[in-house]
């Protein structure tokens, strides 16, 4: 079972790919709370495959809330969920079970639980189980909903076609529909270039990876930790657990490294009584601690490494060399999906430092 444990919340996600289920248990949240589950139904069907830029695996992802809910509120015991596992296709596996795929988490299952583990589309790795995090994340943000806290998210980058920053975005009513979709962007305009340049790579038989970037608002100043609890560690333990995601950026970290102090600093204002930075570039966190300023930071997701080329591999029983051609039902690019993963599984975290300073 995997778990992380925050100041007030801890969560837990169990269950395999080609298991019947799949679910996951949330912890540390109080009785009371109204939960709207309209919102976390229409946030789990924006994670779902769609169209032909994604895998055509098709799961109803109903989830059943089997503890910590009655009545549509908390009821201050352990939130469990489960989702069933319907349209699975197992015997795709068995061709290449002793095979590892490049890239994937085959050959380091393997190792960790000496042959035991579940290889059917990855088992406790698959980005299947990201399901289970939409669920959970939801049900956070349901809470949120009822304060002044506001998560955003965008897909930024697919490949090298870049979209805006949400540091230099101006919020139009437009741009807040837009992030709305299944697809989100703040111009449409870069939508129809990230779909392009998925269905390239697919065309190829290959695969795309790109950003995605979250903005959140409405959390007070002094919320969190230095050091190894700081804000940015407990945001990058939490994105880390999402598979494909192999790097996270604060602010404009990246862009800001080349550059210098005088030019990079974040300097400070007063606006009607409180303390505000002209500029945002150290994305909202200075020492591990929030600053007032929105949250920014940008997730970097690999290219899918389920491809129709031939790769090189090797056999885990004779050590034989190997070429492998993967079969299957897989997406050419999962950022646009790893997007609302992503801004749903951060609302746990949010929920713990909102808790925090409430």
């Amino acid at each position: 079972m995997s778990s992380i444990q925050f100041k007030n919340i801890k969560m837990n996600i169990f269950g395999e790919s080609h298991n019947d289920y799949i679910g996951g248990t949330i912890e540390g949240i109080q009785a009371g709370h109204k939960i709207n589950l309209n919102v976390i139904r229409e946030e789990v069907e924006k994670r779902k495959p769609k169209g032909n830029i994604s895998t055509s695996r098709k799961e109803e992802d109903d989830f059943k809330i089997i503890s910590g809910i009655f009545n549509d509120r908390t009821t201050g015991m352990p939130i469990t969920i489960i989702i069933e596992n319907k349209n699975k296709k197992s015997k795709d596996y068995e061709k290449t079970k002793d095979i590892p795929r490049p890239s994937h988490s085959d050959y380091t299952a393997f190792k960790k639980y000496e042959g035991f583990n579940d290889y059917r589309g990855g088992g406790h790795f698959s980005g299947r189980l990201t399901a289970v995090f939409v669920v959970l994340g939801s049900i956070c943000k349901s809470i949120l909903e009822n304060t002044e806290v506001e998560i955003l998210g965008q897909v930024k980058s697919i490949g090298e076609i870049e979209g805006e920053d949400f540091l230099d975005v101006n919020f139009t009513k437009e741009v807040y529909e837009n992030l709305k979709s299944n697809f989100p962007v703040c111009k449409m305009e870069h939508k129809e270039k990230f779909i392009k340049e998925i269905e390239k790579a697919k065309n190829k038989n290959d695969s795309v990876g790109g950003t995605v970037q979250i903005m959140i608002r409405g959390l007070q100043s002094g919320l969190g930790n230095p050091m190894f609890e700081s804000v940015e560690s407990n945001i990058s333990k939490l994105i880390f657990g999402i598979p494909g995601v192999k790097g996270i950026e604060f602010g404009k970290g990246i862009e800001i490294s080349k550059s210098s102090g005088s030019k990079s600093n974040d300097n400070y204002k007063i606006e009607s009584g409180v303390v505000k930075t002209i500029t945002n570039n150290s994305g909202g966190i200075n020492g591990g601690i929030t600053n007032g300023m929105e949250i920014v930071f940008t997730v970097y997701f690999r290219p899918t490494p389920s491809i129709g080329m031939e790769q090189k591999s090797f056999n885990l029983n004779t050590l034989e060399e190997v070429t492998l051609e993967i079969e299957g039902r897989h997406d050419p690019c999962i950022v646009h999906r790893g997007s609302i993963v992503v801004k749903n599984i951060i609302a746990v975290y949010v929920l713990d430092m909102y808790l925090e300073g409430v």
